[in-house]
């Protein structure tokens, strides 16, 4: 728990403590994130999990915005299915401009977690206590077979997408495997719970700028070269815990194809050499 708050932060967390205890639907209020890792500054978001009651999940559910609505000037709000947590209400508050994740929860969903918690409200405080201390945490971390069965498909529709000249969508997969595939196995190598790219530089886990090189500019040459060392990276860090199988041919039969592949519209965003200097 950080031993003091940005204001901006600790009056959303008086104003969320007050909302929930007037509000009889709702049992407890806790917080996770970078409150509960120490490392919350005026930049961090609020990670809330509201636990609901049983009788009344459904109506909460359905009226979860005009609830946040009540928590300060909300800017804008949407919902989380595009990470697989429809309970999930995610939200910009200001100004001063804040972003708070408010996820609705049953008293049994505490069983399993993610993550300890810290207990900000609760109505039976000893019961909500019990629960938290007693769940399960376990970060969804994944497996080297995991990462290998992903890998080389992600790594292959980038370099198909630079042999077609589609600069922009080859960058944006190499952003993609850097979230999902480098940095979690950054954070694997360090002995950290695997959080994508998040605080990588804070916490210095790519000392060697490992990532910095599979970052493109939308020029073919610098694609290539970053897919290139996204590979190596990639090889590097799998030998920490190799896979069961590795993938057969990998990654030999997608060095060919990016050495063979010339994209067909590489030259069409350069600027054009002035006719003398041929």
């Amino acid at each position: 728990m950080p031993s003091s708050l940005p204001p901006i932060h600790a009056e959303f967390l008086r104003r969320a403590c007050d909302a929930v205890a007037r509000d009889g639907r709702l049992s407890a209020l806790l917080i996770g994130g970078s409150y509960v890792h120490g490392c919350l500054d005026e930049n961090s978001d609020l990670d809330f999990v509201i636990v609901v009651e049983e009788d009344s999940f459904a109506q909460v559910m359905a009226f979860r915005t005009v609830f946040a609505d009540t928590l300060g000037e909300l800017v804008s709000a949407f919902t989380g299915e595009h990470v697989g947590e429809p309970r999930l209400l995610i939200c910009l508050f200001g100004p001063p401009l804040l972003h708070v994740d408010l996820k609705f929860v049953l008293p049994s969903d505490l069983d399993n977690q993610i993550e300890r918690r810290t207990i900000l409200f609760a109505r039976n405080p000893e019961a909500i206590e019990k629960r938290v201390r007693n769940g399960s945490v376990a970060w969804p971390n994944r497996s080297s077979d995991w990462f290998e069965a992903r890998a080389w498909i992600w790594l292959h529709y980038a370099s198909t997408k630079l042999a077609r000249g589609e600069l922009y969508e080859a960058i944006g997969m190499l952003a993609f495997f850097r979230e999902q595939v480098l940095g979690p196995l950054l954070h694997r190598r360090s002995g950290q719970n695997q959080r994508g790219v998040r605080r990588l530089e804070a916490m210095g886990l790519d000392g060697q700028a490992r990532l910095a090189a599979t970052i493109a500019c939308h020029d073919a040459g610098s694609v290539r070269d970053a897919i290139t060392a996204a590979i190596d990276c990639y090889l590097e860090l799998r030998a920490d815990d190799p896979p069961s199988k590795p993938t057969s041919g990998m990654p030999e039969l997608l060095v060919d194809l990016i050495d063979r592949g010339e994209p067909s519209h590489a030259g069409a965003h350069r600027t054009r050499e002035p006719e003398s200097a041929a």
